[in-house]
């Protein structure tokens, strides 16, 4: 007479098919890590990916370059690089911010290369740095020839100071001038404290204001 043996829970769990959910079920936790599994991201998941934060990807590139005709241009550099250097990525969890950063070192080692173009930022322009806080002027509809080529150059001198400051610095004054994200959301995005986050903006903004005075002097 045989003798049963016992099965347990676990080995039978064990033994059954595991059913994988779809990309579009998953969370975005999820997704980061499936695309971190294999030799290659899984194209499903990373195209699912990609749906969910291309608009997040384009708020920035808006952000830094309104004017720029080859912003998609630059946002499947960023997607390219992303799927180059996901796997690189050890908290997932921190996907959105490390997107960020990709995103915005692409547009300033972009800006490097070119030559006179045009501001970043062509809503609002700073008008004085008062305490450490940058304040923001909506500018006449129709500046004169005078102001808007002053203007532009205080623009060319914004870019280019923004663009020499350490990549810790650009980062989280790009995400607090730029964004306007709080602090908070900056600190969980780049994984630093709080206080971190506060110093490099504050000392981003000292060296800002000590370049760019001359040229806040004239606007």
């Amino acid at each position: 007479m045989s003798q049963s043996v016992p099965l347990s829970w676990s080995a039978l769990e064990a033994s059954a098919p595991q059913v994988q959910l779809p990309p579009e079920k998953l969370s975005n936790y999820d997704l980061v890590l499936r695309c971190q599994e294999g030799l290659h991201p899984d194209r499903l998941a990373f195209t699912e990916l990609l749906r969910r934060y291309q608009s997040h990807v384009d708020k920035v590139l808006f952000h830094l370059a309104p004017d720029w005709q080859d912003r998609a241009d630059l946002a499947q550099e960023i997607w390219i690089r992303v799927y180059r250097n996901i796997k690189r990525l050890q908290e997932p969890a921190k996907f959105r911010g490390w997107l960020s950063r990709i995103a915005t070192n692409l547009f300033y080692d972009e800006l490097r290369k070119r030559k006179r173009v045009r501001p970043p930022l062509s809503l609002d322009a700073p008008r004085s740095i008062d305490d450490g806080e940058m304040e923001w002027e909506l500018p006449a509809d129709r500046p004169g020839p005078d102001e808007d080529l002053t203007t532009r150059e205080f623009y060319d001198r914004l870019k280019e100071a923004i663009a020499d400051l350490p990549e810790v610095f650009r980062t989280t004054i790009v995400l607090r001038e730029i964004e306007g994200l709080p602090y908070e959301e900056i600190a969980e995005m780049t994984g630093v404290s709080l206080g971190t986050v506060k110093s490099r903006i504050a000392r981003a903004r000292q060296r800002l204001q000590s370049q760019l005075q001359p040229y806040l002097s004239e606007l």
